[in-house]
């Protein structure tokens, strides 16, 4: 059995990461933990992925205000890779288990190579850029 806490951790590698290195996806991968880390998130590691202002009226989250972007972007969160899939989870496992190191020098924020600068980005310090991700704390 799979906990919730690797499924929602897996999930995020899943969108945010597939088909990027090892490298890439544990600096993803560390960026959520860093999260439940840091006071200024959620405690947990499904509730940092699932962070979103969400409808008064509803259970969903409100289109594009998530903390990663594939939670709210009005798509389908189903894995169609199962191969990708189980990676990301066994990767997970081994993240939340302490077995891996956090390479992302701890930080807490990334946005796609692709994209201008978010406006946070200037408040925070520019710490790895790795496949097609730039990371900040």
């Amino acid at each position: 059995m799979i906990s919730a806490a690797v499924m929602c951790l897996a999930l995020n590698l899943y969108h945010e990461a597939r088909g990027e290195s090892l490298a890439g996806n544990l600096a993803v991968g560390f960026v959520t933990m860093n999260r439940v880390a840091d006071p200024r998130y959620p405690d947990t590691v499904c509730g940092v992925v699932k962070q979103a202002k969400y409808h008064a009226w509803s259970e969903f989250p409100i289109r594009n205000k998530c903390q990663f972007s594939w939670f709210c972007d009005g798509l389908s969160d189903k894995p169609k890779d199962d191969k990708a899939l189980m990676e990301s989870v066994l990767l997970s496992k081994h993240i939340l288990a302490g077995t891996v190191t956090d390479i992302s020098e701890g930080a807490t924020h990334y946005h796609a190579t692709w994209i201008q600068a978010p406006y946070w980005a200037g408040d925070l310090s520019v710490v790895l850029e790795l496949d097609q991700h730039i990371f900040y704390k």
